[in-house]
């Protein structure tokens, strides 16, 4: 399904609207690995499959951080905002990770826009829930409350 597209002035319209669900997308050990190499963040249940095995997840899993840095390429699956000078992530009201996310397993994210408010005379201020769905586990890998904003 492609994106939404959505002119900046119409932006106020959408508020309430459900953008639907992403296309999958796998999160392999190769990229959790690279994630650990590029943070710093080395801990054995992310890096090492033979000990992460006896470990309490029974594979390695994905940083919650990683999890969270996809949100972005699958919401503009679902939301293409046209017209705009610029759109800026501008932070987070919540975040939690409810399960892990296996090495190997899919994410993919269902999202609403709970809110758009006028800020100033050029910016558009969404609020976005998202949520990604792990087709490993009944419990979702994150629920994020996203800000944007949006520039004529």
């Amino acid at each position: 399904m492609p994106a939404t597209p959505v002119s900046v002035h119409q932006l106020p319209d959408i508020a309430g609207a459900d953008l639907g669900v992403s296309q999958w997308r796998e999160v392999p050990q190769s990229d959790i690995s690279g994630f650990a190499a590029l943070t710093g963040d080395d801990q054995w249940i992310h890096t090492d499959p033979a000990r992460a095995e006896l470990g309490p997840f029974g594979t390695t899993i994905a940083h919650g951080y990683l999890t969270l840095s996809l949100v972005v390429p699958l919401l503009t699956e679902l939301l293409d905002l046209t017209d705009v000078g610029m759109v800026v992530n501008y932070g987070l009201n919540r975040v939690r990770f409810p399960a892990a996310v296996p090495a190997g397993a899919r994410l993919r994210l269902a999202a609403t826009v709970t809110e758009v408010t006028r800020i100033g005379d050029d910016c558009y201020e969404l609020i976005i829930l998202g949520k990604l769905e792990c087709d490993r586990s009944t419990k979702p890998a994150a629920v994020i409350e996203l800000i944007y904003r949006a520039y004529e």
